[in-house]
């Protein structure tokens, strides 16, 4: 059972101009961006990964490239870890973008939403899922249950992995916050994933290296908890 850490590729120019950007090439991160790309890197050295995979695009491969640096790993591109495509939403501004009648079907039944000339939500969901589980399970496979490591994608495909690993309705997966720069970790099992973390800033991830002792099953009455605090020292 090896456990992936999810990260946000860190702000990009994109994000601060209010544009959708997609799959559009030359979108990269911005000061602040690089700035939150350096900090995850030195919150997940302590954590001794052993893999890391990104998205093909730039953000992403910017957002990797640090963690590289800290941690000694090769960057695996997968295209499978890739923003949605948005097609013919791809490069319009948010605020044109909510007066689309589609608009409303994202909000609140992503399930039915395809865009146009572009992919479903849904398809999306199911590739962001099967991409993180093959590579949970080869990593396990190499590197033994305990292994931690490392997937560096965009925020809504990180939902939808943290709306499988939760067990949710993807209908309910706007619920489900992830920001710029953030880190988020999944457990997975043989019988259910475990999700340890949404959404977090702060704090170094030597916690996970803690062996667990029953990994297939839960803390009943929520356990002890690691003995390194994940809030850092």
């Amino acid at each position: 059972m090896a456990t992936v850490i999810l990260v946000r590729h860190g702000r990009s120019t994109a994000n601060t101009s209010g544009v959708l950007a997609g799959r559009t090439p030359g979108v990269h991160l911005d000061e602040v961006g690089r700035t939150q790309a350096d900090a995850v890197a030195d919150r997940i050295a302590a954590a001794g990964p052993v893999a890391l995979a990104a998205s093909p695009l730039e953000r992403c491969l910017q957002t990797a490239a640090p963690i590289a640096a800290a941690t000694g790993l090769e960057v695996t591109v997968d295209a499978a870890l890739q923003e949605v495509g948005y097609g013919g939403w791809q490069g319009r501004t948010i605020k044109e973008l909510l007066d689309e009648p589609l608009w409303k079907t994202v909000q609140s039944t992503p399930s039915q939403a395809t865009f146009p000339e572009g992919e479903c939500l849904g398809d999306m969901a199911a590739r962001i899922a099967g991409a993180l589980r093959a590579h949970d399970a080869a990593v396990e496979a190499e590197h033994g249950a305990g292994a931690v490591w490392v997937a560096v994608s965009h925020g809504d495909p990180i939902k939808a992995a943290l709306a499988d690993a939760l067990g949710l309705d993807f209908d309910l997966f706007q619920r489900i916050h992830v920001d710029p720069g953030s880190v988020s970790i999944v457990r997975y099992g043989s019988t259910r994933p475990t999700v340890l973390a949404m959404n977090t800033h702060a704090g170094d991830l030597a916690w996970l290296k803690a062996p667990v002792a029953r990994p297939d099953d839960a803390d009943v009455g929520g356990g002890a908890g690691p003995t390194t605090s994940p809030h850092g020292s």
